[in-house]
C-alpha cells in the first residue's frame, strides 16, 4: 500500500488525460528529469570523447586499451540492467536517482586525483561507475514518467526524450572534443563530475516520493521479484513480443554499426575521415525527425509509430550495404536518421502503456539486455560474415532482420499496443491504453 504526500497525476484516463500537450510543459516530473538529463548528455559526451582522445594520445592508438571504453560502457547493461531494475522498484525513485548522480560524481572526482598522481588507467573506472549507476537511475525515471504523466502525454514525452538525445548526437561530439583538445583531461574529467552534482540538483526540486507502508516494505523478496519480472514480460503479448523485435533490431544494429567504416572506404571509395559526415547527416536527420514525430506522436500508435520505423530502417539499411554513390548514401542516411525516432519513442511508449507501475524497472531490465545481448552477438559476427560473403550481403541481412521485427508487431496494430492483461486483450477496467 502507499500513502501519497502529493496527488498523483493518473497513469491512463481521468480528466487529467484530457489537459493540452502544453500542460506536460509545466509537469515538475518532466521538468526536472529532462533538466537532468540535458546535464547528463552533456556530461557524458564530455566524457566519451575526452577519455576517448585521452586513450587513443596516450596508449599511440592501441586497440586494446580503446576497446576498453566499450566495455566499460556496455558491461554494466549485461551485469546490472535487471539488478538494477528490480531495485528500481523496490526503491523511492526521486531518491534513487539523486544517490546514482551523487555517486557517479563522487567517483568522477576520485578519479581526478588519481589522474593527477599519474595512474592513468583508473579514467576507465569513471565509465563503468556511472554505466552502472545508470541502471539503477534510469528505471527510477521512467517509473516517475509511469506514475505522473497522464497516458495520452507519454508518448509526446518520450518524443521529448528522443529530440533531446539527437541534439547530442550532433553537438556532443563537437562539444566533447573542443573541452578535451582546449583544457586537456583534467577539466574534461572536471565537467563530467559537475554535470552529476548539477543533475542531483535538479533532481533534488521534485516533489517527494510516496512512502511505502511498513506492511509493504517488508513483503520484499529479492529472487521472488526477479522471477517475477520474467514472467510478467513473458506472460503479456505486447511486452513478449516488443521482446522478440528488440532482440531482431539489436542483432540487425549490430550487424551494421562497426561496418560502417568500410561502407565509407570500400562502398564509397572515400577516406575514413568522411565517416564522420554520414554520421553527422544521420544525427540531424534525426533531430528534425524528433520534432516531426512529437508533432504526429498523439495521432498514430505506439506499435504502428514503432513498426513504421522499423521497416524504414529495413529499405535504408540494405540501400546503404548497396550504393556506391556518395549522395544516396548521404540521402538513405537522412531517411533512416528521420525515421528513427520513431522507434526509440515507440520502445519506450510501450513499455510505459503495457506495465503496471510496480514492475516499470524490472520491464526495462529483462527488455535492454535483449537488445545489447544481440547487438554485441551482432558486432562479433559482423566482421567474420562479411569476410566471409560481402558488406552487402551483411547490410541486406540486416534489413531482413528489421522486416521480421516488422511483422513481429502487426498483430497488436489492433489493440493500439496496450495490454495490461497477460492474454494481450485490453483492461477489463475500460482504461484506454
Amino acid at each position: 500500500m502507499h500513502t501519497p504526500q502529493q496527488p498523483e497525476l493518473p497513469a491512463s484516463g481521468g480528466p487529467s488525460a484530457s489537459k493540452p500537450a502544453s500542460s506536460m510543459f509545466r509537469n515538475p516530473y518532466v521538468q526536472a528529469i529532462i533538466a537532468s538529463n540535458l546535464l547528463l548528455q552533456l556530461g557524458i559526451w564530455v566524457r566519451n570523447f575526452a577519455i576517448l582522445l585521452y586513450v587513443t594520445d596516450i596508449t599511440h592508438d592501441n586497440p586494446k586499451y580503446v576497446s576498453l571504453i566499450s566495455v566499460a560502457e556496455f558491461a554494466p547493461i549485461f551485469l546490472f540492467s535487471f539488478i538494477g531494475g528490480t531495485f528500481a522498484d523496490r526503491w523511492r525513485p526521486k531518491r534513487t536517482m539523486v544517490w546514482c548522480d551523487l555517486l557517479s560524481a563522487v567517483s568522477v572526482f576520485v578519479v581526478l586525483l588519481t589522474l593527477m598522481f599519474g595512474s592513468w588507467q583508473t579514467i576507465f573506472f569513471a565509465t563503468l561507475v556511472s554505466a552502472i549507476l545508470s541502471q539503477f537511475s534510469m528505471p527510477s525515471a521512467m517509473k516517475l514518467l509511469k506514475r505522473h504523466v497522464p497516458e495520452s502525454q507519454l508518448q509526446p514525452v518520450m518524443a521529448m526524450f528522443q529530440t533531446l538525445m539527437a541534439i547530442f548526437m550532433v553537438i556532443g561530439p563537437m562539444i566533447g572534443t573542443f573541452v578535451y583538445q582546449n583544457y586537456g583531461i583534467f577539466v574534461s574529467i572536471g565537467v563530467m563530475g559537475t554535470m552529476f552534482l548539477l543533475s542531483a540538483l535538479a533532481l533534488s526540486f521534485l516533489p517527494k516520493d510516496v512512502v511505502v507502508s511498513a506492511e509493504a516494505a517488508t513483503d520484499k523478496n529479492f529472487k521472488r521479484e526477479f522471477k517475477e519480472g520474467f514472467g510478467y514480460v513473458f506472460q503479456r503479448k505486447a511486452l513478449k513480443t516488443l521482446g522478440g523485435t528488440f532482440a531482431l533490431a539489436g542483432l540487425a544494429v549490430g550487424l551494421i554499426q562497426p561496418l560502417m567504416l568500410f561502407v565509407t572506404t570500400d562502398n564509397l571509395g572515400m577516406d575514413k575521415g568522411f565517416l564522420q559526415w554520414l554520421l553527422a547527416a544521420n544525427g540531424a536527420a534525426m533531430l528534425v525527425g524528433g520534432g516531426f514525430i512529437f508533432a504526429l506522436s498523439k495521432k498514430i500508435s505506439a506499435p504502428k509509430l514503432l513498426a513504421l520505423g522499423m521497416i524504414a530502417g529495413a529499405l535504408c539499411t540494405v540501400g546503404i550495404g548497396w550504393s556506391t554513390s556518395v549522395p544516396l548514401t548521404i540521402g538513405f542516411q537522412v531517411l533512416n536518421g528521420l525515421f528513427f525516432p520513431c522507434i526509440h519513442i515507440g520502445i519506450n511508449t510501450m513499455i510505459l502503456q503495457n506495465t503496471e507501475e510496480s514492475f516499470v524497472g524490472r520491464v526495462n531490465g529483462v527488455l535492454n539486455p535483449m537488445f545489447m545481448g544481440m547487438m554485441v552477438v551482432g558486432m562479433s559476427a559482423a566482421g567474420v560474415i562479411m569476410d566471409a560473403v560481402s558488406l552487402f550481403a551483411v547490410y541486406a541481412f540486416g534489413g531482413i532482420l528489421f522486416a521480421f521485427g516488422t511483422m513481429l508487431l502487426v498483430p497488436l496494430f489492433k489493440h493500439g499496443g496496450g495490454s495490461g492483461s497477460p492474454t494481450g486483450e485490453p483492461k477489463a477496467t475500460g482504461a484506454t491504453v
